[in-house]
């Protein structure tokens, strides 16, 4: 980026072309005066202007000194005119000019307003509160994007990490700010664990065919209460427009969704691959109980065979098909709940709603015959959960793109090195997978 912005200016110039003297002594670049060339650069308009440049050799500086010529300004609140009542004196960080830093310095008129008391005037350069100039604040997002803050970013820019931490929470709420009320017509809830132990934080993210998924909402915990709070924020006219709502079968986010979104019991669709994962749960808790009583007899055909059947039979490596195909014609128990999980991975390939009831009326029929008590035990919970498992059938919509953020979500964690606190999980996610508009405006 700063090759592009400076190729134009400086291209094919040396240092002694520089022309900018130790200590602000006038100098020329190809013609033209420094503070006229960066009158330029920085896009200056009356009443402000360049007043002198100066190369600092010593630390790798150039100082750029900005003055106004104004002595009337408006107050930033209310616009009534007024005069400058005194003037401070401020530094910004600008883009480097080749090696060196670029250092922004100006005497900011302060206006006293009677309402609003003393006002600093804004500048044109940077964002109000800022010590970076809005270009730079650019090329540091766009670092901070591809890099992270503890290593690369900071070296890169040369900045500290409190300085790089600053602009990356001021993009987060530049975008947030920036954000129009939509209705999300299809959204993905899901928890999060970070650090140690059982700490987790809800995500809720927003799917459209058009653009990638993201996320929309973060908040502490996997209660109750973390949804809630993120129902709360929208409007009646938001609840209504939401269609489907995908998630797994944590209890609390389905009665969080059933409280505030109008007619949610057939807007919910729970996750096929958390409900498949049960029933792999099931089938390794039958082949472990079956495991153990035929060591004890002194049989271990089912000895290293944990992976084999949690594999669907399309999926099997070609190095353990033999012994696949062995041990399910033999009359084990493992084999019967193998191909229960199996029939009910076919449920999802159905079509239609009343389709899907009718198969898995029959499915369930056979796995409560099974004998095989995991398997009964949750055929039994998918039952009490079947209309809203019926709902995938009318919006075929899954966790899949959620699990695709948490898979980022996780890939900032080892890049950032953990987190000191969620408020700085919060913002890098948002920062990095809430599509949010971050570029300070021009």
């Amino acid at each position: 980026m700063r090759e592009r912005l400076w190729g134009s200016v400086l291209e094919g110039l040396s240092q002694r072309a520089w022309g900018v003297h130790h200590e602000g002594e006038s100098g020329r670049l190809g013609g033209m005066k420094d503070f006229e060339l960066y009158q330029q650069i920085l896009g200056l308009v009356a009443p402000w202007q360049v007043k002198q440049v100066k190369l600092l050799r010593e630390t790798g500086e150039v100082e750029v000194e900005v003055e106004c010529v104004e002595k009337a300004w408006c107050c930033p609140q209310c616009q009534q005119r007024m005069h400058v009542a005194d003037w401070e004196r401020r530094r910004w960080r600008h883009l480097d000019s080749c090696q060196f830093k670029t250092l922004i310095v100006a005497e900011v008129p302060r206006v006293r307003c009677p309402e609003h008391g003393t006002q600093t005037v804004a500048v044109p350069w940077a964002e109000k509160y800022s010590r970076f100039s809005r270009l730079f604040e650019r090329l540091a997002i766009d670092v901070m994007l591809e890099c992270s803050i503890r290593g690369a970013a900071c070296e890169i820019l040369r900045i500290s990490w409190d300085e790089a931490d600053g602009i990356k929470q001021r993009a987060v709420q530049r975008g947030l700010a920036r954000k129009e009320p939509k209705v999300m017509k299809h959204l993905c809830v899901d928890e999060k664990q970070v650090g140690v132990g059982h700490q987790y934080m809800t995500i809720v993210a927003e799917i459209t065919p058009e653009a990638p998924a993201r996320v929309e909402y973060v908040g502490e915990q996997r209660t109750q209460g973390s949804l809630d709070a993120f129902w709360e924020q929208l409007t009646a006219e938001q609840l209504a427009g939401v269609e489907a709502v995908a998630m797994d079968l944590w209890e609390p986010y389905a009665t969080s969704t059933l409280a505030h979104v109008p007619e949610a019991g057939q807007k919910i669709t729970h996750d096929p691959y958390h409900l498949v994962g049960y029933m792999n749960g099931a089938v390794n808790e039958v082949r472990q109980t079956e495991h153990r009583a035929l060591s004890a007899a002194g049989d271990d055909r089912l000895a290293g065979s944990r992976f084999t059947w949690l594999y669907g039979w399309e999926n099997l490596p070609p190095s353990q098909q033999g012994s696949w195909e062995n041990l399910s014609r033999q009359r084990l128990k493992t084999a019967r709940a193998w191909r229960l999980k199996e029939a009910f991975r076919w449920f999802w390939w159905l079509g239609e709603r009343a389709e899907a009831k009718a198969y898995f009326e029959q499915w369930y029929g056979w796995a409560i015959r099974s004998r095989l008590e995991p398997v009964k035990k949750v055929a039994r919970m998918l039952q009490r959960h079947l209309e809203r498992i019926l709902n995938f059938f009318e919006h075929r919509l899954s966790n899949g793109p959620i699990e695709g953020l948490n898979n980022k979500i996780q890939g900032l964690i080892k890049k950032a090195f953990g987190y000191r606190n969620k408020e700085r999980f919060k913002t890098d996610v948002l920062f990095h997978l809430g599509g949010l508009d971050l570029y300070p405006a021009q």
